[in-house]
């Protein structure tokens, strides 16, 4: 199938064959016609499966004829759970929309109201926002969803994780009953099903088995380690490889990022961190450096976990390990993107084994243990020895690492 067959519009095909893609990804080429057709859709897929196009492509293409109701008010809603996603999404729109003429923004915290005040007082096509923000908003007046005909609720199941089941149920109540809804997610569960039936009518579902297929291209690997001082060692040892070009270096707290990335820039590497504390500004700051090549070492929470989408990245390390399994999928997902390879890296400590079972029941596999010559993890033998004795599978790893 080609993008052609999808009969889109001739300035989106333009756009499509600018960006060198000729052949639409399995999530694309199922829910972009479901989508044109107007039906509501539920589409399971994880990050790096081409989601975002499939419902940027299909809301482009219905921008594209006039609207059927008067009104200054978006014609198309995409609600995101965090603003790096909604970034993410509004680059999507301007980079498929660039032959056509669209009016679109995004609501989002961290920017000055002012801003958003001034895109909503006018007419707007397309609008990408955070629950928060456009609450905000919507209780000051300020949103007319008179005429809109297209919602997206991207990463649905992040955004109720994060607590916003409440703001979604309000926001959606403002909108059309006739609106169409596409509600994409990477995980399926009864919270997701109570409000897929709240928002959506006679949904078609799509599930894309795009976990192993975000997997293939990149190398996993695990190191045991001691406590802290013992990471630390193994990340300025595997930080001074030069084949490490542009790395993310996940942290389990904002202020540990912080502390890392500051001393990583003491030590002369172009270091930045990012978490849900920095402004808008400093956020967009540090992936700006990074994409341009001026910051080698990003320290990130899982802010930069989903929607983060910078090219090159060759290296993911856990410094930390998720307690969420599907987060740790997401987060090596930033490397091996577009049919590159990459390497995610993950220290365990003690503490942490529980998450490490989490995780590997969820990718179906084992990480394979790795060892730094010279920062073998202390006793290690005495613990391979353990886990021989312990017996096999995940049971046996957790009665050794308890002796």
């Amino acid at each position: 199938m080609s993008f052609t067959s999808l009969e889109l519009s001739a300035p989106i095909l333009k756009a499509i064959e600018m960006c060198g893609y000729t052949q639409p990804t399995e999530i694309q080429s199922q829910a972009i016609p479901r989508a044109l057709a107007g039906r509501d859709l539920i589409a399971t897929a994880q990050t790096g499966t081409g989601k975002t196009a499939a419902f940027v492509l299909p809301a482009l293409q219905r921008i594209g004829i006039p609207p059927s109701r008067r009104g200054k008010g978006p014609r198309v809603l995409v609600l995101t759970p965090t603003r790096e996603l909604a970034n993410q999404v509004s680059d999507a729109v301007r980079t498929y929309g660039r032959f056509m003429r669209i009016r679109s923004g995004a609501i989002l915290g961290g920017v000055p109201y002012y801003e958003q005040q001034r895109l909503l007082s006018q007419p707007v096509d397309l609008v990408v926002a955070t629950p928060g923000r456009l609450i905000d908003h919507l209780e000051r007046g300020r949103v007319d969803f008179s005429r809109l005909e297209l919602l997206v609720l991207d990463e649905a199941d992040r955004m109720l994780d994060m607590g916003f089941s409440e703001a979604v149920q309000t926001i959606t109540a403002a909108t059309p009953a006739d609106r169409q809804t596409l509600l994409f997610t990477a995980t399926w569960d009864r919270a997701m099903e109570t409000l897929a039936k709240r928002l959506l009518k006679e949904p078609e579902r799509i599930a894309i088995a795009g976990k192993q297929r975000t997997l293939e291209t990149i190398e996993q690997r695990l190191h045991t380690a001691d406590d802290m001082q013992h990471k630390s060692k193994m990340l300025h040892r595997l930080i001074a490889d030069t084949a490490m070009t542009k790395a993310i270096i996940f942290s389990s707290t904002k202020r540990h990022a912080d502390q890392l990335a500051r001393e990583l820039a003491e030590q002369g590497h172009a270091a930045e961190a990012l978490h849900g504390d920095m402004t808008q500004g400093a956020r967009n700051r540090a992936i700006t450096k990074m994409r341009r090549g001026n910051v080698r070492l990003l320290v990130a929470t899982d802010v930069a976990a989903r929607g983060l989408d910078v090219s090159g990245i060759t290296h993911v390390i856990n410094y930390d390990l998720p307690k969420n399994a599907e987060d740790y999928v997401h987060r090596i997902g930033r490397t091996g993107r577009a049919g590159a390879s990459g390497i995610a890296i993950s220290f365990v400590s003690g503490r942490e084994i529980d998450s490490l079972q989490r995780i590997e029941r969820y990718i179906g596999k084992s990480l394979p243990r790795h060892v730094l010559p010279g920062l073998e993890p202390q006793s290690g033998r005495r613990r391979q020895s353990s886990y021989r004795g312990a017996g096999t599978g995940m049971q046996g790893r957790r009665e050794a690492w308890r002796r």
